[in-house]
């Protein structure tokens, strides 16, 4: 057996020692430690290395908050940062007044680029820091024309092109609420979120090319139109060349007007954008974050965390549906070029997404576990076919990582650091990541962010430490919702976080820290499989399974039945050309039981078209395992916020009772 099994079921191997190591160089270069010094200056706070400064940031949160301000130099240091502690109803720089542009307006240069724009179709655009913002300057002021003001909403339909940046940027300096979908999004979908926010302008793109296809959107433009009665205009963005009669052009309302970007000064928890929760599950919530909270965890992660600065292009594979797209845009804020891209990033070849970033000269780059999965099962070397001499970092999220895939990294792409970084959509932020003068492991995140009280709680609420427990954080952080859109009462958000331990933030994940301070995340907790009271976390089996050539992606559940019964369903992908024999059955359950414990052993493995996935490439682990218990699939699944919908299908068919007797396994 490859570890010994603890109390929780999950397999505990020894430290395989860390991957990538920072130099003297790396470490006296971060801009953490330049940070680090301010505050010894300001405090006589010493922080010798990582983990002292993260303590003393949790320690002291208020003055830790105040140094931020101050480092970025934001304006006088305000009188009070934080009134209260209690979560929910932290209230942080009251009387404080900012603007998230602001900021980025004082980053404008002239020697390189703001933003880099790649498609499928066209050659690389570049956007001056002059042009952003005096295109930007220009659609504020039409939008003033049209009556928008502070609180009123701005929504986007767009691709991820640079004029979805320009439309936020301009809502966002007048004090309106910015909100966006992708169009990957029917105008169904994009109305279950955009809809709710009744707003006064629309801001669309005819359509977009993905994967050598040409998508129009011009229907499912009208039909959005249609649901929003409260629309005062709607201007059209031009990507294939079509028009709209009643619609206002962008060039014409972006046209340079000699006009100076002015920001409006608002309220420190004056909402800057409403995001929407995966939605899987009843109506999506609305997730409204501040202006100062955003700005000041932004520049922490952006700057300091991952040490992206006025050098840097910043290139994330996103889209404006995901919280990613909200944080590559803060890289502006750190004076950084960022990179926007609409189309695939394996068309039309599997390694695409390197050739762009060595096009581009990206310096920090941003993907996901399961691209590189992808890239490394098609056999890419992009280090040897592409020229990514410029690359310093990269960065990983959307479900856990597999510590096979960030060696894959050090070996085909680079001696260089990988950021698994996890947060979500509530904080639009980080929880935990990496950062430039701390090693990296293989299976780890490498540090909690500075200013997150994170631990691991048992369900008694006691902190663990080298075992397994619930992701909480124990004090606020300043980009922790404002509030959920429509929730007037603040009932809904309450129930999202806090009802589980009063006071404290349940995330809802499932982490380990280790004692050297890494975290290793082993799935959602409200997905957890638990046989015979032994708990296991489903990403410990992925990282497992889908390291087999022949498996593309996995899923499994744990179903509770109700005869007391337990069935635990793995389904499995197949590559091209593979086919789920006898033989690779075992081979699973083997790899399995060596390298977790034999309690992981799925009671069956079924061959699946395909893993239906929220639109930000979630499993959609507890809406299937519901289905199974026989509840009703338009009570647990909403098809319009899957990535896949005729998936769900299939699954129906494979509930338990549709299929004849489920098997037990004996371990």
């Amino acid at each position: 057996m490859a570890g010994e099994l603890g109390e929780t079921g999950v397999a505990t191997k020894g430290d395989t020692g860390p991957q990538w190591v920072p130099s003297a160089a790396d470490i006296e270069s971060a801009r953490i430690t330049d940070f680090a010094r301010f505050v010894e200056r300001r405090c006589g706070i010493r922080a010798d290395d990582y983990t002292a400064l993260w303590q003393w940031s949790v320690d002291d949160i208020a003055g830790f908050w105040s140094m931020v301000w101050q480092y970025f130099d934001l304006g006088p240091a305000p009188a009070e940062v934080l009134s209260t502690t209690e979560m929910p109803g932290a209230r942080w720089f009251p009387g404080t007044r900012v603007n998230y542009v602001d900021q980025i307006v004082r980053q404008a240069r002239t020697d390189r680029p703001a933003i880099l724009a790649l498609s499928e179709d066209a050659p690389q655009r570049e956007l001056s820091w002059a042009e952003m913002l005096s295109r930007t300057a220009s659609l504020a002021r039409t939008l003033r024309e049209l009556g928008v003001g502070p609180g009123d909403r701005v929504v986007g339909y767009l691709p991820n092109i640079p004029e979805v940046v320009l439309a936020f940027l301009a809502a966002a300096s007048i004090g309106a609420v910015w909100s966006a979908c992708g169009q990957d999004y029917t105008a169904a979908a994009a109305l279950d979120r955009l809809g709710q926010l009744e707003p006064a302008v629309l801001v669309a793109a005819d359509g977009y090319r993905y994967g050598g296809k040409t998508h129009d959107k011009l229907g499912e433009i009208a039909t959005l139109r249609a649901g929003l009665p409260t629309l005062r205009a709607t201007m059209l963005v031009s990507r294939l060349g079509a028009s709209l009669p009643d619609a206002l052009d962008w060039n014409q309302v972006t046209a340079d007007r000699g006009e100076r970007l002015a920001p409006e000064p608002v309220d420190f928890a004056h909402p800057l954008w409403v995001l929407y929760s995966s939605g899987t599950t009843g109506k999506t919530k609305g997730i409204v974050h501040g202006h100062g909270g955003v700005l000041l965890e932004h520049l922490k992660a952006i700057a300091l965390q991952s040490d992206i600065g006025p050098a840097d292009t910043f290139f994330w594979y996103t889209s404006p549906s995901w919280m990613m797209w909200n944080y590559q845009v803060s890289g502006l804020l750190a004076g950084a070029t960022i990179v926007c891209y609409d189309g695939s990033p394996a068309h039309p070849a599997p390694d695409t997404l390197w050739d762009l970033a060595a096009r581009s000269g990206t310096t920090v780059l941003g993907t996901s576990p399961g691209y590189v999965l992808a890239c490394e099962k098609a056999g890419a070397h992009p280090a040897l076919d592409h020229d990514l001499t410029a690359l310093r970092h990269i960065g990983i999220t959307g479900s856990a990582f597999p510590a096979s895939s960030s060696i894959w990294l050090r070996d085909r792409v680079g001696d260089l650091p990988v950021s698994s970084i996890s947060g979500g959509t509530d904080v639009v932020s980080a929880f935990m990541g990496g950062v430039r003068t701390v090693p990296v492991r293989p299976g780890e995140l490498s540090v909690p962010y500075l200013g997150v009280a994170l631990e691991a709680w048992d369900d008694a609420g006691r902190p663990v430490r080298d075992g397994v427990g619930e992701l909480v954080v124990t004090k606020p952080m300043p980009s922790m919702p404002v509030s959920f859109w429509n929730d007037p009462d603040g009932s809904r958000y309450r129930a999202a976080y806090f009802d589980t331990y009063p006071g404290v933030w349940r995330h809802g994940d499932w982490i380990t820290r280790t004692a050297h301070g890494g975290i290793v995340i082993h799935g959602r907790s409200d997905s957890t499989l638990n046989r015979n009271g032994i708990r296991m976390g489903s990403a410990d089996i992925y990282r497992t399974v889908e390291a087999l050539p022949e498996i593309v992606e996995a899923l499994v559940l744990g179903v509770e039945q109700p005869d007391a019964g337990y069935w635990m369903p793995l389904f499995v992908v197949l590559a091209p050309g593979a086919s789920l024999t006898g033989e690779l059955t075992d081979r699973i359950a083997a790899a399995i039981r060596a390298e977790l414990s034999p309690r992981h052993v799925p009671d069956e493995i079924i061959a699946a078209p395909g893993i239906p996935h929220t639109r930000t490439g979630k499993k959609l682990e507890v809406p299937l395992k519901r289905l199974f218990q026989g509840a009703a699939p338009e009570r647990v699944i909403d098809p319009t916020a899957v990535d896949d919908p005729d998936l769900l299908a299939w699954y129906l068919r494979h509930r338990p009772g549709t299929r004849g007797p489920v098997p037990s396994r004996s371990n």
